[in-house]
């Protein structure tokens, strides 16, 4: 008989609990760590697939999707605890750090994905201490939150300084480059409000570091970076013109014709 039970505290710590497969886009709106106390989870990040097994974990970056596949293993049934990082959290984490410990030389990586390594003691104790209270239904309290949060931020700088740059990267000089993220984005459905978050800046903030790189406002340079993938699709040949619409980030045909003749003299079917 399938089962299942998610159980959310406030949307900072949440636990799983599945029977049956289970599979999923995931967009990460915050910073997270998952754990898994049983079964197995497939992440596909990039093209790349990473499978999780019952005692491991892994960090998943802010501002990315990933393709999730949740599945019971070895007659027991999935199960995970997730513990989520919220912005406003991070920032007062960072403003009572000793900056002489902050590492200078951090450098965000290129993917999302992170598992951490396997049996450490405080991962498997941070995230064992709170699975009583999804056994009992109990939420904990606001100041239990707190704490789990504040321990699960230094398991992640005790991993890797390189971390650093992920977790802060709303301050310099790790904030997020503005046309790198629009680059690897720009054919995701995002709100003005969403990009700047992802970014890491407040809207007024993003639209003033926005316009000290280009001339375009943001949805007018989005707009001609999708007719820039599209042309490049169609020059490349193989494809449909309604997939390669699609693809790019439009939601109507008849507009991404008009606005692709009117900017490269011909219709898309020419």
């Amino acid at each position: 008989m399938e089962q299942s039970h998610v159980f959310d505290c406030s949307n900072v710590l949440i636990a799983c609990y599945f029977t049956d497969d289970r599979r999923c886009v995931h967009e990460n709106r915050e910073h997270t760590l998952v754990y898994l106390c049983s079964g197995e989870l497939e992440i596909e990040e990039r093209g790349r697939r990473t499978l999780l097994h019952a005692g491991e974990c892994a960090f998943m970056r802010r501002d990315n999707r990933m393709w999730l596949h949740k599945k019971p293993a070895d007659g027991k049934p999935y199960r995970s605890v997730v513990l989520k990082f919220s912005r406003p959290f991070l920032r007062e984490f960072y403003r009572r750090l000793d900056r002489r410990l902050v590492p200078s030389d951090s450098r965000r990586e290129r993917g999302a994905l992170r598992v951490l390594p396997g049996s450490r003691p405080d991962i498997r104790s941070l995230f064992e201490s709170v699975a009583p209270y999804f056994e009992a239904g109990e939420k904990p309290s606001d100041e239990v939150l707190k704490l789990k949060m504040t321990e699960g931020v230094y398991v992640l700088l005790r991993t890797d300084r390189n971390l650093y740059a992920s977790l802060f990267d709303f301050v310099e000089p790790w904030k997020i480059d503005i046309l790198d993220f629009l680059n690897e984005n720009y054919m995701c459905d995002l709100s003005m409000e969403e990009i700047a978050g992802y970014t890491g800046r407040s809207l007024a903030t993003f639209k003033r570091d926005f316009a000290k790189i280009s001339d375009l406002t943001p949805r007018k340079w989005i707009i001609r970076r999708r007719l820039e993938a599209a042309h490049d699709l169609i020059e490349s040949g193989g494809r449909k013109i309604t997939e390669v619409c699609f693809d790019v980030g439009f939601k109507n045909l008849s507009h991404f014709s008009k606005i692709y003749k009117k900017t490269y003299g011909v219709a898309p079917s020419r």
